[in-house]
């Protein structure tokens, strides 16, 4: 069995008096590639967001390589990319080069590491997503595809061992989709990246990732995706003859 980078306990979650996440138990071992798919409202984001410690469970234990998440300091061993990174702001005055490199300095401060090896290390990370060539484009001209690209390059500065990704896919083209598919294929099995995915592509995601985890009705269920035969379950799921 690999290490276990994510592990959560019991996990209850609710908004209010609106419980969304019921006694929810899994484990996400290095090396995994986890696609995170449920229906709207299933409280993919949420679950998440408490993987991470952004929101803190009613109940239950979250560890994070095998501390307890209360415990945890080493958060440049985790990457997460939200669903705002779509909504930034067009006329933002940053070049691409700016919005990596300020990762970096948040995680060690400006005095820390010198400036010959910031711009060394921010281009190794550009260059791994394939935006070398746009590092001193402004953040707001580029494609919503090219923005993903370039997010993924900020969390990889500060080389993360897990990279936390919510619906990364949403609102770009096909093109775009595949190319970004590719990179996540290349951080896993080229870096050993621990990826954790949340997706509505489910025919595409479950032929990427080796682990699919299925939101609804409050629970969890977890499949291998070489071994899913859920089409009776994602209908009971999401209410729908869903085919996958």
């Amino acid at each position: 069995m690999q290490e276990k980078i994510v592990e959560f306990e019991n996990i209850s979650f609710s908004y209010g008096k609106n419980e969304v996440l019921d006694n929810i138990n899994f484990y996400i071992e290095k090396g995994d590639f986890i696609g995170i798919i449920g229906p709207n409202g299933s409280a993919k984001s949420t679950l998440m967001k408490v993987m991470i410690g952004i929101l803190k469970p009613d109940k239950g234990r979250v560890r994070l390589f095998n501390e307890d998440i209360k415990d945890f300091k080493d958060f440049t061993k985790v990457g997460y990319i939200s669903q705002n990174v779509r909504d930034i702001n067009p006329r933002f005055p940053a070049t691409v080069e700016e919005i990596v490199e300020s990762n970096l300095y948040s995680q060690l401060g400006f005095l820390k590491i010198s400036n010959k090896n910031i711009k060394e290390k921010t281009y190794e990370v550009l260059r791994i997503v394939g935006m070398e060539e746009y590092k001193d484009t402004l953040i707001g001209k580029l494609s919503g595809g090219q923005k993903q690209r370039v997010f993924i390059a900020r969390s990889l500065i500060n080389n993360p061992e897990i990279l936390f990704m919510d619906e990364p896919l949403v609102g770009i083209d096909i093109g775009s989709q595949k190319k970004l598919y590719s990179l996540m294929d290349k951080l896993n099995k080229d870096y050993n990246i621990t990826l954790a995915m949340v997706s509505h592509d489910i025919g595409t995601i479950k032929n990427r990732a080796n682990k699919i985890f299925i939101l609804g009705n409050k629970k969890l269920y977890v499949h291998d995706s070489d071994k899913i035969k859920s089409e009776d379950l994602l209908k009971e799921i999401y209410n729908d003859d869903l085919k996958v």
